[in-house]
């Protein structure tokens, strides 16, 4: 099983807004600031700046050839000058989770892009900062943690060096 990160290009977008429609529906049970649109779906509003803006960088999750997930890099110039990358989103399709996939994927990354990183997950949700856990024990990576108020939710602040 090849597992593969993919660039994302912008006639590709539609795609993207479907997969991020359902993490922010995942995300909706932890959060009261993520509701469903009056069209029915989850809209993440700033889906055009990943193609106008330098330093967001936005990927599928590829199994052979098929899409299982998406993961968003922030590097510079968009993030402050102490941090090289922060894994923004990254999500992955339920039948796809606790395979081991995202944290090969994210190896992959690792091996490609090195420097200072942050993540960031709401305390609420627990899944997240296990993963986050998880990856951290796996790929043998020190971190430092902390809790801080990101835009008004209570967070866990992950920063590590690879």
């Amino acid at each position: 099983m090849t597992v593969t990160l993919s660039s994302i290009s912008k006639d590709e977008k539609h795609i993207l807004q479907n997969l991020y429609s359902l993490y922010l529906h995942d995300l909706s049970e932890y959060t009261e600031d993520i509701d469903i649109s009056t069209n029915g779906s989850f809209e993440f509003d700033s889906l055009e700046l990943i193609w106008e803006r330098e330093g967001l960088t936005p990927y599928f999750l590829k199994i052979e050839k098929s899409i299982v997930g998406f993961l968003l890099l922030l590097e510079r110039p968009f993030l402050r000058k102490e941090y090289d990358y922060s894994i923004n989103d990254i999500f992955m399709l339920r039948k796809y989770r606790r395979k081991g996939i995202a944290i090969s994927l994210l190896k992959d990354l690792f091996k490609h892009k090195k420097g200072r990183y942050f993540v960031i997950e709401l305390e609420k949700n627990a899944p997240a900062i296990l993963f986050w856990r998880k990856v951290f024990s796996e790929l043998n990576i020190k971190f430092e943690e902390e809790k801080k108020m990101v835009d008004g939710e209570d967070c866990l602040v992950q920063s590590f060096q690879i």
